[in-house]
């Protein structure tokens, strides 16, 4: 079908087309009219996105797109249309007990009106923004005006019980840790106690100090001993060959005393016998006294060198004992080190343990101020004033719509009208139809001389008269 062909279809069946567009349009007018009026109330809210409460950090931004979302999808839970029943008490309302019963009283009141307030509810966040906005249709302004607050506030509340909810979770799983905590730094407090008490020790005294002066005491002591043993056995090897040149026995004053008498004593022997003569009896008494003197400096010398000989004996046991003393002092500082370390290892536990308790005892008195706050990062923005026009049915869109409608409707009724009682309106559809060429077209004379004739008939008519 050319353009011209639907051209002189539409001029041939135009009065049908028209009529059926202003049915069409009467029809769209009476619905429209008819149609029960709804009227839709608007509530905004602003989330305000924080990544830390305390510090007031900024939230990054690639989380707001997201976490505004789980904000719409928190507003159009069922929760918060449950908390929106409840708040209103809309299950005790006549009007809406109606609502339910006339579509079937079906489960549970409370849950239908939710899940039917839920489909009336439109939520719409910004782009650009934090701000979400909550519509609600219904066919009462103020009730429409109501639910949407009701709706807002439910989400606020809702925001404020899932955050206090949380918070005491946190609360009460910090709270088992604490007590856990607690449990093993009592424990480990005990053990460090138990074992100082053992072992007569604390971590942090100075008694292996005194131990390692006692130490550096017995190695002295050790160094000059085995001085005095090496003098003592060099003496006593000395004092087995010619002991009288001793110095002990040099400065020995007893030796001294007997060598002076004996010097006295020759001198004496000496002046008998030269006024006297050798015979002579005190020459004999002195040579005896000379002999008995001479015979205590020899056994004054020999005791002397024997004591030399005792003192090396001694010397060298008093080695031996500083040597066993230092080692088992040695010993002593080793396990007293040990068990320093372990006293040492038993108090970082407890100072670990102290640590983690404080650490748990903070976040669960954070945790706790969190679970009692009724704060929220939500605020109603701008409530739902109840509206002055309803928000359907819309008259001008409607009826431009119907306009459409019935354009298109008109145009295929007299299409179909076509179909219906084909008719061949102009030459060029003969020869497809009888297969033979067109050889000539006659014109409309009847047309044309009307045409003509009518200005000469406008002439001849004459005047009524009244």
């Amino acid at each position: 079908m050319g353009s011209q062909q639907f051209y002189l279809i539409l001029r041939a069946r135009w009065k049908f087309a028209l009529f059926v567009f202003l049915c069409v349009m009467v029809l769209a007018l009476i619905v429209t009219l008819l149609m029960p009026r709804t009227y839709t109330a608007s509530a905004s809210v602003v989330v305000e996105m924080k990544a830390d409460p305390i510090a007031s950090t900024p939230y990054p931004q690639q989380l707001l797109a997201s976490d505004i979302a789980t904000q719409v999808d928190i507003i159009g839970s069922r929760r918060v249309a449950l908390r929106v029943v409840k708040d209103l008490k809309l299950d005790q309302a006549p009007d809406f007990k109606e609502l339910w019963e006339s579509e079937g009283s079906q489960g549970d009141i409370g849950d239908w009106l939710a899940d039917y307030l839920i489909k009336q509810l439109l939520i719409t966040p910004s782009k650009d923004s934090n701000v979400i906005q909550l519509s609600l249709r219904w066919r009462d302004p103020k009730t429409a005006a109501a639910l949407a607050n009701a709706f807002a506030q439910a989400y606020i509340e809702t925001n404020i019980d899932l955050k206090v909810d949380s918070a005491r979770q946190y609360a009460n799983l910090f709270e088992e840790q604490a007590r856990a905590l607690r449990a093993d730094l009592e424990a480990k407090q005990k053990k460090l106690s138990d074992y100082q008490n053992a072992t007569g020790i604390v971590a942090t005294d100075d008694k292996l100090d005194v131990e390692n002066a006692r130490l550096a005491e017995l190695t002295t002591q050790l160094v000059q001993i085995q001085t005095q043993r090496e003098e003592s056995q060099s003496r006593e090897r000395q004092a087995s060959g010619d002991y009288q040149s001793l110095p002990e026995v040099l400065q020995s004053p007893v030796i001294a005393s007997l060598k002076a008498e004996l010097s006295k004593a020759e001198a004496r022997r000496r002046d008998i016998g030269q006024t006297l003569g050798r015979n002579y009896p005190d020459y004999k008494d002195v040579e005896a006294e000379i002999a008995g003197l001479r015979d205590r400096i020899a056994q004054e010398s020999a005791r002397i060198a024997a004591s030399l000989g005792n003192a090396a004996q001694v010397d060298a046991r008093r080695e031996s004992d500083i040597k066993a003393a230092l080692e088992a002092q040695k010993q002593r500082i080793l396990d007293l080190r040990h068990q320093h370390d372990q006293a040492i290892d038993l108090e970082n536990d407890v100072t670990t343990a102290q640590h983690n308790l404080d650490a748990v005892t903070a976040r669960l008195a954070q945790s706790s101020l969190e679970s009692q706050a009724r704060q929220t990062n939500v605020a109603l923005l701008a409530p739902a004033l109840e509206p002055l026009r309803p928000s359907s049915p819309r008259l001008l869109l409607n009826m431009l719509l119907a306009l459409v409608v019935g354009i298109v409707v008109a145009i295929g009724a007299a299409l179909l009208g076509e179909m219906g009682d084909r008719r061949v309106r102009q030459s060029e559809e003969l020869v497809p139809l009888l297969g033979i060429p067109l050889l000539g077209r006659i014109p409309d004379t009847t047309a044309e001389a009307r045409r003509a004739y009518a200005p000469y008939r406008r002439l001849t008519m004459k005047p009524r008269t009244t």
